[in-house]
C-alpha cells in the first residue's frame, strides 16, 4: 500500500509538469498569434484550453482522493497541498493565454497591437514564455534556483506592463480607443500570467522547505 501511495504522489507531480508544459505551449502560441494576427493559431490556443482544464480537474480529483484515503502527514502532505494550490494557478495561466488569443480573434483581420507597442509586447511575450518554461523545469526538478529566475523575470515583466500603461494613458498616444483597450487588457494578461508563475514557484519553495510564507524565494 505504501508503494502504491508513493506512486500516486509521483503521478500527481508528473501531472503538474504535464500541465505546465501545456501552459508553456499555450502562451508561446498565444503571444505569437498576438504579434502576427494569426487567427488560426489563436483558435488553436482557445480550443486547447479545455485540455488544460480537464487535466487540472483530474489531477485535483486524484489529490483529493489521496488526501481522503491515505491521510498523509509531513512531506507527503506538502506534496498534495502544493499540487492542489499549484494546479489552480496553472489553470489560470492557461486561461490568460486563452484571453490573449481571444483578443486576436476579436480584432481579426486587424492586429490587436497598437502602433508603437509592437516591440514591447514582443518582449513581454518572450519573457512570459521564458517564465512558463522555467516553471516547468522547476516543477520537474524542484531546483529552487529556477524559482529565483521566475521572480526576477516577473520583475522585468512588471516594468514592461507599467510602460504600456504610461504609453496608452500618455498625451502622445495616437491610437484609437479600441486599440488602447486591447493593449491595456493584453498587458494585464501578460503581467498576471507571470504573477501566477511566481505563486506556483512559492508553492514549490513550500514543498521543498515547509515554509509557506515564500520568504525563502528571496533568499535562494
Amino acid at each position: 500500500m505504501r508503494e502504491v501511495f508513493h506512486d500516486t504522489l509521483e503521478e500527481i507531480q508528473n501531472r503538474l509538469v504535464e500541465i505546465s508544459e501545456l501552459v508553456a505551449t499555450a502562451i508561446e502560441k498565444a503571444t505569437r498569434a498576438f504579434e502576427t494576427g494569426d487567427v488560426a493559431l489563436a483558435e488553436e490556443v482557445i480550443a486547447n484550453d479545455d485540455t488544460i482544464d480537464q487535466l487540472v480537474l483530474t489531477t485535483d480529483e486524484i489529490a483529493i482522493a489521496t488526501l481522503a484515503m491515505q491521510q498523509p502527514v509531513a512531506a507527503d502532505l506538502r506534496v498534495i497541498v502544493t499540487a492542489l494550490r499549484a494546479s489552480a494557478s496553472l489553470e489560470r495561466m492557461g486561461d490568460l493565454a486563452d484571453h490573449i488569443a481571444q483578443l486576436v480573434r476579436s480584432r481579426y483581420p486587424e492586429r490587436a497591437i497598437p502602433k508603437g507597442l509592437k516591440k514591447t509586447f514582443r518582449r513581454m511575450g518572450e519573457l512570459d514564455v521564458e517564465v512558463a518554461r522555467t516553471l516547468t523545469e522547476l516543477l520537474r526538478t524542484q531546483d529552487l534556483a529556477y524559482a529565483t529566475k521566475i521572480r526576477d523575470t516577473d520583475d522585468d515583466i512588471d516594468e514592461l506592463h507599467a510602460s504600456v500603461y504610461e504609453r496608452v494613458l500618455g498625451d502622445s498616444f495616437a491610437g484609437e480607443i479600441p486599440g488602447a483597450i486591447d493593449a491595456t487588457l493584453a498587458s494585464r494578461y501578460h503581467e498576471r500570467f507571470a504573477d501566477h508563475a511566481v505563486a506556483v514557484a512559492k508553492k514549490v519553495v513550500y514543498l521543498a522547505t515547509g515554509d509557506w510564507s515564500g520568504e525563502e524565494l528571496a533568499e535562494v
